[in-house]
C-alpha cells in the first residue's frame, strides 16, 4: 500500500486536473482499448485457456466481443450521452429553464471475478470511461494467466495516472486500498459473501456501489412449452463455461406432465453440445481444486440421470443432470455455479412459488410457456434482477437492456447507456432569467396563501 497511496493520490490530482471531461479524449481512449483487444486477440485467447480452457469462440462471444460491442456502443453514442438533456420546468419556477448534467464521478474502483476475467473487468470499465472517471481495475488473481495479460494491456494502453491495475490477493488487496482511500465510486461483480464486506468497507467512506452478485436462478417450464427448444437453450446457457456463470440456470423447475420428455431432450441436447465429438475438447474445466471438490459434493444427493464423471488432475467436471434432489440438499441452499443441474418438478404454482422463495431475489428467471397470460404472471409475481422468456441468460448480452440484481443479487446495473450512467452523477441545473421578477415571490407572505396553493397545489 505504501507505493499504491500515493499514485492514487496522483489519479485523484489527473482526475482534478478535468483531462478526462472532454468528449474527444473520452473517444479516444475507447479507441485505443478497442485496437489493443485486437492486438492481443491470441494472447487472450490463450490465457482464457489456460486458466479456464475455454475455446476461441467462446471466448469472442462472451468475452473479447462482448467487450467489443460495448465499446462499439459507446462509441457511437456517447456525444449525446455528454450531451446536457433539457427537462420541464414547474409553474412555481417559471420562466426557468432546468437541465440535466452527466458529470464524472472521480476516481472508481472495479474488481472482476475469475469466471469471465477478462468481460467483467473491461465491460463495466468501458462504462467508467465513458462517463468520464480514472479508474482502478482489480482482476481476480484466481485467473492468474488473464490477470498478468490484463495488466500488460492496460499498462500498454493507459497512463498510470488515469488507468491502473492493482495486482495480487484481493482479501488484502482491496482492504488496504479502500480503508487508506476514498474511492468516488466501486463496481464489485461476484459473490454476495463477498459483496457484503465490500458494502460495509464503502459505507465506512459514504462510497455508493454497484454490486453484481448471483443467486440461485431458477428455471420455470410450463407444459405448454415448446419443450425440445426449452431444453436446448437450457443446456447451452447451463454448460457454458462448465456452468461457471452467474446468470446461468441454477436449477429447473419442469410441470410434471412434460418432466419424461423434458430430460429426454436435456439429455439428447446435452450429449450433442458437449459430449460428443469434436465438441468434447470445446467443454471448459473447473477453475481450481476448491471449487471442484465442492461441486463433488454435490452429486451425494438426488439421482444422477446423466453425466457425473469427473478427473481432478484436469479438473474436468462433466455436465451432469441430476434428478429427485431433497429441498434441503445442499444443492438447493447454495449457488451451484457449476455443471450441475438439478431438475424438479411441480403441479401446482404454488409449489413453485415455495422452492423460489427459500432463495428470494435471484439474479435471473427463465420462463418457458407459449402463454403470454402465464409469461406475465411469473415474471410479475417474482422479484429478480432480469430474465428471459423462452430463453436463458441471452438477456446479459443486449446492452439495451439494464443488467443488474435486486436484494441478495444486488444493487444497480450496468451495460450501454446504463453503464455510462452508473459512472456519471446527474447534476441537476435550474436558470432563472432576471428579467422577470415577481412581488410575489418575495415577503411579505400575508394574504398570499391562496395564490400559493394555486401554484403550488
Amino acid at each position: 500500500m505504501g507505493i499504491m497511496l500515493p499514485q492514487l493520490h496522483k489519479m485523484q490530482e489527473y482526475f482534478t486536473s478535468r483531462v478526462t471531461y472532454t468528449y474527444e479524449y473520452r473517444k479516444q481512449q475507447l479507441i485505443k482499448l478497442k485496437k489493443t483487444l485486437y492486438k492481443y486477440e491470441k494472447d487472450i485467447y490463450a490465457a482464457l485457456y489456460t486458466d479456464l480452457k475455454k475455446n476461441p469462440e467462446e471466448c469472442w462471444i462472451t468475452e473479447i466481443g462482448f467487450t467489443i460491442s460495448e465499446i462499439n456502443y459507446a462509441l457511437k453514442n456517447l456525444r449525446s450521452w455528454m450531451r446536457q438533456k433539457s427537462v420541464g420546468t414547474n409553474l412555481l419556477n417559471f420562466p426557468g429553464r432546468s437541465y440535466i448534467v452527466h458529470e464524472p464521478l472521480g476516481v472508481a474502483l472495479i474488481i472482476a471475478p475469475w469466471n469471465y476475467p477478462l468481460q467483467l473487468l473491461l465491460a463495466p470499465l468501458v462504462g467508467a470511461i465513458a462517463a468520464g472517471n480514472c479508474v482502478v481495475l482489480k482482476p481476480s488473481e484466481f485467473a492468474p494467466a488473464t490477470a498478468a495479460l490484463l495488466g500488460k494491456i492496460i499498462e500498454e494502453t493507459f497512463e498510470q495516472n488515469y488507468i491502473l491495475v492493482a495486482q495480487g490477493d484481493g482479501a488484502s488487496v482491496i482492504p488496504s486500498i479502500m480503508n487508506n482511500f476514498r474511492f468516488d465510486h466501486v463496481f464489485y461483480t461476484g459473490s454476495t459473501q463477498v459483496g457484503t464486506i465490500i458494502y460495509e468497507m464503502a459505507a465506512k467512506k459514504l462510497t455508493p456501489v454497484t454490486l453484481e452478485l448471483g443467486g440461485k436462478s431458477p428455471c420455470i417450464v410450463e407444459s405448454d412449452a415448446n419443450i425440445k427448444v426449452a431444453a436446448k437453450r437450457i443446456a447451452i446457457t447451463k454448460f457454458s463455461n462448465a456452468g461457471q456463470m452467474c446468470i446461468a440456470p441454477d436449477y429447473v423447475m419442469v410441470h410434471q406432465s412434460v418432466k419424461e420428455e423434458f430430460l429426454h431432450h436435456l439429455k439428447e441436447a446435452v450429449e450433442k453440445f458437449y459430449n460428443a465429438e469434436p465438441t468434447r475438447d470445446y467443454y471448459s474445466k473447473i477453475i481450481n481444486r476448491k471449487q471442484f471438490d465442492r461441486l463433488i459434493g454435490y452429486t451425494n444427493s438426488g439421482t444422477i440421470l446423466y453425466g457425473g464423471h469427473y478427473d481432478a488432475q484436469s479438473l474436468f467436471f462433466e455436465p451432469t443432470i441430476v434428478t429427485d434432489v431433497p429441498l434441503d440438499a445442499p444443492m438447493m441452499r447454495e449457488e451451484i455455479f457449476g455443471p450441475v443441474l438439478p431438475v424438479l418438478s411441480w403441479q401446482h404454482e404454488e409449489e413453485v412459488y415455495k422452492i423460489i422463495e427459500q432463495h428470494n431475489n435471484p439474479l435471473a428467471l427463465y420462463v418457458f410457456t407459449s402463454s403470454k397470460t402465464r409469461e406475465k404472471k411469473w415474471t410479475r409475481s417474482i422479484a429478480f434482477g432480469g430474465g428471459c422468456i423462452n430463453n436463458a441468460s441471452w438477456h446479459f448480452t443486449n446492452h439495451h437492456l439494464p443488467f443488474g440484481g435486486i436484494g441478495n443479487s444486488g444493487m444497480g446495473n450496468y451495460h450501454g447507456k446504463f453503464s455510462f450512467e452508473t459512472f456519471s452523477h446527474k447534476k441537476a441545473i435550474m436558470k432563472t432569467p432576471t428579467w422577470f421578477d415577481p412581488a410575489l415571490k418575495y415577503p411579505p407572505f400575508k394574504g398570499k396563501l391562496n395564490l400559493f396553493k394555486k401554484i403550488i397545489g
